[in-house]
């Protein structure tokens, strides 16, 4: 079992930069994809960023040159550093992880483990 652990949300002006940590215990998180979603209210949990267990780094549209995934196995720490940030950022932003198929890297449906997620609020 993986316990996730986010913190670094809260409140920022529109441009603006956040760094979101997520800790992990239980197990080490070397061998398993960790990966950043999100949820705007009233809208379906979307992916944002995720790192594969292989060292690959994945990015949608709206997040690719702003946001930036990162782990540190050492720590057992996922980063996601968010900057220009826009008010459509706004979202309760939660780490996973899982140790599916690479193909499936932008899908929830594997992910094995989620945390209770971290609200992210970016005003005009």
């Amino acid at each position: 079992q993986v316990k996730l652990v986010e913190s670094g949300g809260g409140l920022v002006q529109a441009g603006g930069s956040l760094r979101l940590s997520c800790a992990a215990s239980g197990e080490y998180i070397e061998p398993l994809h960790m990966k950043w979603f999100r949820q705007a209210p009233g809208k379906e949990r979307e992916f944002v960023a995720a790192h594969s267990s292989s060292g690959g780094y994945y990015y949608t549209a709206s997040t690719l040159g702003r946001f930036d995934i990162s782990r540190d196995n050492a720590k057992n720490t996922v980063y996601l550093q968010m900057s220009s940030l826009k008010p459509e950022d706004t979202a309760v932003y939660y780490c996973a992880a899982d140790a599916g198929r690479i193909r499936l890297i932008r899908d929830s449906g594997p992910v094995q483990y989620w945390g209770q997620g971290t609200r992210v609020t970016v005003s005009t």
